[in-house]
């Protein structure tokens, strides 16, 4: 019987499993997934992280990869109006080299992650937990932690309630593109009279920006899917620099709103961690930072419990300590997320939105 089986592999289950084996316990990490992604998605490090990852041997790799003290220029009508540099103290870097760094940590730790294993049911009774994959096998293990997303299977199969509200329509369309010559020195993020916007970000160690804009509809007032072609649209409208042609997409996608949270982060022997147990706008960049937070704290409870330094009250200071702290970071999103709309309607105001 392993100690904790871990499923998903995106920043929190890697950082528990980390965390989890330089501690001596043994770890299985399961990902439904068939291979792993190379998409920016969430894309800084806060303080907080960095701290967790140092503690993991890894601050330096992850240093190495990212980039601190990138400058926001925003611009109106097509003209550069403002320069913000970002907190200093936070690392911009892609999500997929958060996990690649993870991924290479764990491996030194002589746990690999095992791809195209979905998990598809959970038994458990007083001393573990019987998790059935696809293939029909049964991992038996001590202590089971869902990190596998807001759409969690591990959470729908405990029947977990995962309550608050989610947008009917999408509220943004994001990607991964290359723009030869525009210039990697800045953030760059264009507003115009009308009320829209466009972002772009430069992606450390790549060629590639992250595109966030709203995204676009037909005549009919319909929505329309990302892609290369609508992207273009969008930055030509915006940032007016006829001489970019946008190409090579690697990840397309669409976000709407969405804000839920767990009824609870612990059933038993099993628990939910990051976006399985909270999920929340994007204003901040707070997702994958409280996913990483959730696992060190998730670790330290896991770790306790399996060498039996403290009694079987110590599974509960898990989710006493962070369920709070979901909520606050729901709250405190949202607020943020009110005022980047705000700033898209009413441009002229000076809100800075480049935090998301």
């Amino acid at each position: 019987m392993t100690d904790v089986l871990i499923a998903g592999s995106g920043p929190t289950g890697l950082t528990l499993a980390c965390d989890l084996a330089r501690r001596g316990l043994g770890v299985r990490v399961v990902e439904q997934r068939a291979e792993p992604h190379r998409e920016s998605r969430g894309k800084g490090l806060q303080r907080d992280s960095l701290d967790v990852f140092a503690e993991l041997g890894v601050g330096g790799r992850m240093a190495a990869h990212g980039r601190k003290g990138v400058v926001l220029r925003k611009y109106f009508d097509g003209a550069p109006v403002r320069d913000t540099p970002t907190a200093g103290d936070g690392l911009l870097i892609g999500q997929w080299q958060v996990e690649q760094v993870l991924r290479d940590r764990l491996a030194e730790l002589g746990v690999h992650v095992e791809y195209g294993a979905r998990l598809v049911a959970v038994r458990q009774d007083g001393t573990g937990v019987d998790a059935e994959l696809a293939d029909g096998t049964v991992v038996r293990a001590a202590y089971l932690a869902g990190c596998d997303g807001g759409g969690s299977t591990t959470r729908k199969l405990l029947g977990i309630p995962f309550e608050g509200h989610t947008a009917q329509e999408e509220e943004m369309v994001l990607g991964d593109v290359r723009a030869p010559g525009l210039s990697r020195e800045f953030w760059h993020q264009w507003f115009t009279s009308d009320g829209g916007g466009i972002l772009l970000c430069p992606m450390p160690g790549t060629d590639a920006f992250q595109l966030q804009a709203s995204p676009e509809r037909d005549a009919e007032g319909r929505q329309l899917p990302p892609s290369l072609e609508g992207f273009q649209r969008l930055f030509d409208r915006h940032a007016r620099m006829p001489g970019i042609r946008l190409a090579d997409p690697t990840w397309l996608s669409s976000w709407r709103v969405n804000v839920r949270m767990a009824a609870r982060m612990r059933e038993g022997r099993v628990f939910l961690a990051g976006d399985a147990a909270h999920v929340h706008p994007i204003a901040g960049g707070f997702g994958m930072n409280t996913g990483i937070q959730d696992a060190a704290a998730l670790a330290r409870t896991l770790a306790t419990a399996l060498t039996g330094a403290a009694g079987p009250d110590v599974l509960d200071a898990y989710e006493a300590e962070r369920l709070p702290v979901a909520a606050e970071v729901l709250a405190d999103t949202t607020r943020r997320y009110e005022r980047v709309v705000e700033a898209v309607r009413t441009p002229g105001n000076g809100t800075e939105v480049g935090a998301v």
